[in-house]
């Protein structure tokens, strides 16, 4: 992978939540007092439990960030892509990681020490205000998908992370629409909260009647409306995921940019 110039131009911070609303000489300083790290694929950035010691804006490639339960489990939390922060606890407070965040294609990424993100924070408290509003998406989230699991059978829920995945990363494909990142069957279980066995299974369903077509760590939309009818009901209730779909769909550009 090519390694990203130092001498990045502080506009291309613009796409960052955590800076935005910031002029051109916060995102300079901003980027002076950060520092380029690489984690190839299947490395980890950071690990639960360890010390929240920096926050992370991704530049290139994807990470996927997992918490383990004490029964041994672990749930697939989020998939973060390009100019978007993890690790973000780092901010807000002194304490450990709640989840491990761990490459899934060779990434490269921004990192700022606590310490000098605390005194960005401290010069410019526009950057913890705009880390509240990205903590409180990322809550609203994790409700809805709470919900879901207490709620949705499993088929509704699967599809519910589907459309998500290409809402978020999809691209043309000759068979459909891909996602642009590894994605392995143990992943959508992880995701939608069950067994290897049943998403196993509802995928496999879901190839034979056209639905899908499956690869190694690779999942291809082929009917996209098919998805979208499974979980039809609840994209109504999460509307910006319904919504984000929907728009994809009417028109390629926005969802296949890639």
């Amino acid at each position: 992978m090519m390694f990203p110039t130092k001498n990045i131009d502080p506009t291309q911070l613009d796409a960052v939540c955590l800076f935005s609303g910031i002029d051109h000489a916060v995102r300079a300083e901003a980027l002076r007092s950060a520092e380029w790290t690489r984690a190839d694929a299947g490395r980890q950035v950071f690990e639960q439990g360890g010390p929240a010691d920096a926050l992370y804006v991704l530049a290139v490639g994807r990470i996927k960030v997992i918490q383990g339960t004490a029964a041994g489990q672990e749930v697939l939390l989020n998939y973060v892509g390009p100019n978007e922060v993890f690790g973000c606890v780092a901010v807000c407070s002194d304490d450990s990681y709640p989840a491990t965040a761990t490459a899934v294609v060779d990434s490269w990424s921004l990192r700022w020490r606590r310490q000098d993100m605390a005194k960005l924070v401290a010069d410019h408290p526009v950057i913890a205000l705009n880390a509240v509003r990205y903590l409180t998406g990322r809550l609203t989230e994790t409700q809805m998908r709470l919900c879901e699991l207490q709620t949705e059978r499993v088929e509704r829920r699967i599809a519910h992370n589907i459309v998500r995945l290409i809402s978020k990363a999809g691209r043309n494909h000759p068979e459909g629409i891909d996602v642009d990142f590894p994605v392995s069957r143990q992943d959508v279980a992880e995701m939608a909260g069950t067994t290897l066995y049943t998403a196993s299974r509802i995928l496999s369903g879901w190839q034979q009647r056209g639905l899908v077509e499956l690869g190694r760590q690779r999942v291809t939309v082929v009917d996209p409306l098919a998805i979208e009818e499974i979980a039809e009901d609840a994209a109504k209730r999460t509307s910006p995921f319904g919504q984000a779909f929907k728009a994809g769909r009417r028109s390629a550009d926005p969802l296949c940019a890639k």
